[in-house]
């Protein structure tokens, strides 16, 4: 891809699954990229896999849910990096205390919302609202979100989680349309079901079947896929694209 070199790329979310995936691929494609997550351990083996070819990838502990560990992430790779140029949300809650209690309305627990809110929409407001004034310091930049598939369409659980990735697709559009002209690029990715390592430990088999039947593709998604996607949008490649929300799902939802 054109343009990735020398680019310096921060990965909210990077301990495992699509967040690993892009890190390393960002790291081959000749970026630096700072890769945060609260799961310190994961973030540490990420960078160690990423940097194995000489590459630069800093491991920082941060908290989605906390705005002042948001801001400390940005302000942290902006001093390793001498700037940033883009900013990878990918974070979420999906942890079987949340997201496993993500019942219909009738069944709600609003705590479940709260937290779903808190983690998978206000913090990739707060993380791209730090963000945004060192892409337009360095002249320009590029901020991809992850979507989910469930942000369109509908299910009869998990509402919380899917109000919230609605909530990311407009989140991606204002950013786009506010400082698109100030080049600053924003675009969305909607996965249909990956198999990181969390669904992997969940092992939801009636999920994975169910994904399988609607999908055009004979296979679950696997975090390279989404990576080189994502990678993609922040090379010069990607450049006359903003404001868009990709499904990279296996054909699981048609969209124009």
């Amino acid at each position: 891809m054109r343009g990735l070199q020398g680019k310096r790329i921060v990965v909210a979310g990077g301990a495992t699954g699509i967040g690993a995936a892009t890190a390393e691929r960002l790291v081959q494609e000749g970026a630096s990229v700072v890769v945060g997550d609260l799961n310190v351990a994961g973030a540490e083996a990420t960078a160690k896999r990423a940097a194995e070819g000489g590459g630069v990838a800093i491991p920082v502990a941060f908290d989605l849910s906390d705005e002042a560990s948001i801001q400390a992430l940005i302000d942290r790779s902006v001093a390793e990096l001498g700037g940033i140029d883009g900013l990878f949300n990918v974070g979420a809650d999906v942890s079987d205390a949340n997201l496993g209690r993500d019942a219909d309305l009738l069944g709600m627990d609003p705590a479940v919302w709260r937290r779903t809110f808190d983690v998978n929409l206000l913090g990739y407001t707060l993380a791209s609202r730090a963000a945004i004034p060192h892409l337009l310091a360095a002249g320009g930049g590029a901020i991809v979100n992850t979507s989910s598939g469930a942000g369109w369409s509908g299910s009869p659980v998990r509402p919380a989680y899917a109000a919230s990735k609605a909530g990311v697709n407009a989140l991606t559009r204002h950013i786009a349309t506010r400082w698109g002209k100030e080049g600053i690029r924003c675009n969305g990715l909607a996965p249909g079901l990956v198999m990181g390592e969390t669904q992997v430990r969940q092992a939801d088999t009636a999920l994975q079947a169910k994904a399988i039947e609607v999908a055009l593709s004979p296979r679950l998604g696997r975090p390279d896929d989404l990576a080189g996607i994502a990678a993609f949008l922040f090379s010069d490649d990607g450049e006359w694209i903003n404001g868009q929300v990709w499904s990279i799902c296996g054909g699981m939802n048609l969209r124009a």
